[in-house]
């Protein structure tokens, strides 16, 4: 499988689940400063490992938006959905963007019509942005086949949240077209996780959003999980402390991340970053009293 660019699709193996990476834009270099403040250029100096894949010489975190897909239990599966192309967006990075993710997805073998699911991790800006798609003026569901799928704690938070008119504007485009549509189903979402079918199962990850999930798959003995964003970037497994400035509960976001960090160390469980720049994936390893990751290349 090769992108539109003709460059191979960016893919992990999990058993018998190929978890591939849909790329849609690599984020400007001012996103680290105002996501995570505290990773100062020092703190990022401090730890030579994240050099030169996740930060650059000059203390620079790389950040990216993507998406992962994959079958599993005979189900095609997206989980989140970026920024997406034609929104009206407050941050500059992402207003009215044009890329080819579509085209993207379709060479990995998901094409739009025939994704089944769709995996919200939580509902910000940059992970429902291709829940829709403009047409004949209206933005209707990109994926009309799928099930979208959220857990029902984040859906209710939102719900009754003072929202600023930006984030309106969100869920006008992307959230309440699939509500519309029939399509968005709410999960009860406890303590030790929910599973949604052989091999796919959400784990609980508050703090970001109070709904927050990460994704876990399992095949033939192998597990791997997906952040979403209750870990932006690597330097946080170094520095777990370090929150996102959007964080709705920093405490929060804070335990969940050193008790997940805590669960995977040491083990054979492949952690795949929602906005992890290439490699993107690794293995969660102990490092200077916290932690590092060890990547594991896309094949």
């Amino acid at each position: 499988m090769q992108t539109p660019s003709g460059t191979p699709v960016p893919s992990w193996g999990v058993g018998d689940i190929t978890v591939h990476r849909i790329d849609e834009t690599p984020l400007p270099p001012a996103t680290g400063p105002w996501l995570l403040p505290d990773a100062t250029p020092r703190v990022v100096a401090g730890q030579d490992w994240l050099r030169p894949h996740f930060a650059g010489d000059d203390g620079t975190l790389h950040i990216d938006s993507h998406s992962f897909a994959f079958t599993v239990d005979g189900l095609r599966v997206l989980v989140d959905t970026g920024i997406g192309n034609g929104k009206e967006r407050a941050n500059p990075a992402w207003h009215d963007l044009r890329t080819d993710f579509p085209e993207r997805l379709t060479a990995a073998g998901f094409p739009p019509d025939s994704v089944d699911l769709v995996v919200l991790t939580h509902l910000h800006a940059d992970h429902v942005g291709w829940n829709t798609r403009k047409a004949d003026g209206e933005w209707v569901p990109t994926f009309p086949e799928a099930r979208y799928l959220t857990a029902r704690a984040e859906r209710e938070f939102w719900a009754a949240y003072d929202m600023e008119e930006a984030r309106r504007q969100m869920f006008r485009d992307s959230v309440i077209p699939v509500e519309q549509a029939g399509l968005l189903d709410l999960v009860d979402v406890p303590a030790e996780g929910v599973r949604i079918t052989p091999g796919l199962r959400l784990v609980p990850t508050p703090g970001h959003t109070p709904g927050h999930v990460a994704v876990e798959l399992s095949s033939r003995g192998e597990t791997a999980l997906i952040t979403g964003d209750c870990i932006h970037h690597p330097v946080q497994l170094a520095h777990p402390a370090i929150g996102a400035c959007v964080d709705i509960d920093p405490q929060q976001s804070e335990t969940t991340r050193g008790e997940l960090l805590a669960s995977l160390a040491g083990t054979d469980t492949l952690l795949l970053g929602t906005h992890f720049a290439p490699p993107t994936a690794g293995r969660v390893v102990a490092h200077g009293g916290a932690y590092r990751l060890r990547p594991v290349p896309a094949t």
